[in-house]
């Protein structure tokens, strides 16, 4: 078996398709058809990737990915009609991993679930500690702190920083920061890019002496310590 998927919605045309789909590729599947059966299996199984609706019965899919979160690190793809702007960032900022817009390519689906496995089973191999200025974070534990306060943040801007604390006092392109963070088939608006880097420049420089997140006009980017 490649991985166990719980696939959570209430499409049963989409849901048996995708199952279909899922098992010829290897994948051991589970399907829920509401949002409350679909929060129990989370909850109380181990999977390696759960995709999400967002319109679903009993509960709605954020809420449901809310929840998931709060207990566990299992990468999340939200599937959603919705593709605003707005629609897309709810879904990262509930803790979502990535997102596809329905309708959507079979194959395209496969290669994203792909990749989210992959980047998980790396986070999972070893506990890291990178660090800039008073700002360390435990990328195992998926922990960052600043002068002994820890920074609540969602998957998508823990894994914004741990890119920018990588290539730290090195300045980054928002298509570098598109390409490594979202992945280099997303298709969505280079905008993203600049929310997320306001979200995290308020949870990790705000409050504090000296900022580390900087904005170079015209190019991008650069954590500086």
């Amino acid at each position: 078996m490649h991985g166990r998927i719980l696939v959570i919605e209430d499409e049963k045309d989409l849901a048996q398709l995708l199952e279909l789909e899922l098992r010829h590729e290897g994948y051991e599947v589970k399907v829920a058809y509401d949002g409350r059966q679909g929060l129990e299996l989370a909850l109380k199984q181990s999977w390696d990737v759960i995709l999400l609706d967002i319109m679903l019965p009993e509960i709605n899919g954020l809420e449901v990915c809310r929840r998931i979160r709060q207990e566990s690190p299992v990468p999340i793809l939200i599937l959603t009609a919705r593709g605003t702007v707005p629609d897309r960032v709810a879904g990262l900022d509930y803790g979502a991993d990535d997102y596809m817009v329905k309708p959507f390519a079979i194959e395209e689906l496969l290669a994203r679930i792909r990749v989210l496995i992959r980047r998980h089973s790396l986070k999972d191999d070893e506990s890291q500690r990178l660090a800039a200025g008073t700002l360390t974070m435990n990328t195992g534990a998926r922990e960052v702190e600043r002068e002994g306060r820890m920074i609540p943040l969602t998957a998508r801007e823990f894994d914004l920083l741990e890119f920018l604390l990588i290539n730290k006092n090195t300045v980054v392109s928002r298509d570098l920061i598109l390409s490594k963070v979202w992945g280099y088939d997303y298709s969505g608006d280079t905008n993203i890019v600049d929310v997320y880097v306001r979200y995290l420049r308020s949870k990790m420089d705000e409050g504090f002496d000296k900022p580390l997140l900087h904005t170079v006009r015209g190019v991008g980017y650069v954590l500086k310590e």
